[in-house]
């Protein structure tokens, strides 16, 4: 399971722009992805600041079927354009608290497109030891 979840600001102006951006691309990660467990996004209370929510059954599920999809890389230049900072923080749901599974690490298959083996090297679920005493 990989959960993950992302904190952003965009560039002054740039809002409505991102909006739509991401309207688009949920409405593709919904239509074209079977196994998308969450993807929503929410605006935050400073301005410009967004977060995302996306959970996945499994982090290479997350990896190839999601972050390297045509979809998602069409969406990723003009992204990049309105982005001005981005954090990436693997979440853990809490059992009983949260219907979502555990996140966990996984190895990427041997014969994974090489911009996954790519993209694995960046984005890779960090498991921290703290979490293992509390499932």
């Amino acid at each position: 399971m990989a959960t993950v979840l992302i904190t952003l600001k965009v560039k002054e102006g740039m809002e409505a722009r991102y909006e739509e951006i991401q309207k688009d691309l949920y409405e593709k990660t919904h239509s074209l992805e079977s196994d998308v467990l969450r993807y929503e996004m929410w605006r935050g209370q400073e301005p410009r600041s967004y977060y995302c929510l996306l959970s996945f059954p499994d982090y290479n599920t997350f990896l190839i079927k999601h972050q390297i999809s045509d979809h998602h890389e069409d969406a990723t230049p003009p992204l990049m354009e309105v982005i001005e900072e981005e954090g990436i923080e693997w979440v853990d749901p809490i059992q009983g608290a949260s219907p979502l599974p555990p996140s966990n690490q996984q190895d990427v298959p041997e014969d994974a497109p090489e911009i996954a083996k790519t993209y694995d090297e960046v984005l890779r679920v960090a498991v921290p030891g703290w979490w293992a005493s509390l499932r």
